[in-house]
């Protein structure tokens, strides 16, 4: 059973800078990793993606430019850096890995998913 956890979430005024880890552990490997977020009252929604090599990402809009995400294979980690922070950024990002070789950004084509961890911006 792939296990992915979510660490580093907290609470941060605006302008400041998070980083988000996701740690997988199971007996698969991982081609291709997401983060999604959800805020209170909407849907989840995808912030950014990171293909195997780390050559191919894909961000949404919203973040394109403020976030980055990386990853160490070695360590089956995934990161997400969050600089400049916005109160609408505030919510629970969630780490998702699929099979696949190729970044979506649609929710349901990923196969395991993090428990999540709570990131809230201050105005």
């Amino acid at each position: 059973q792939v296990h992915l956890v979510e660490s580093g979430g907290g609470l941060v005024q605006t302008g400041d800078s998070l980083r988000l880890s996701c740690a997988a552990s199971g007996p698969i490997s991982l081609p291709t990793m997401g983060w999604f977020r959800q805020a209170p009252g909407k849907d989840r929604e995808f912030v950014g993606g990171i293909r195997y090599s780390g050559d191919g990402t894909d961000y949404a809009d919203s973040v394109r430019g403020r976030f980055t995400i990386s990853r160490d294979n070695a360590k089956n980690t995934v990161y997400l850096q969050m600089n400049s922070l916005k109160p609408e950024d505030t919510a629970i990002y969630n780490c998702a890995a699929r099979r696949s070789a190729f970044v979506s950004r649609m929710s349901v084509t990923y196969d395991y998913w993090g428990q999540g961890t709570q990131v809230t911006v201050s105005s």
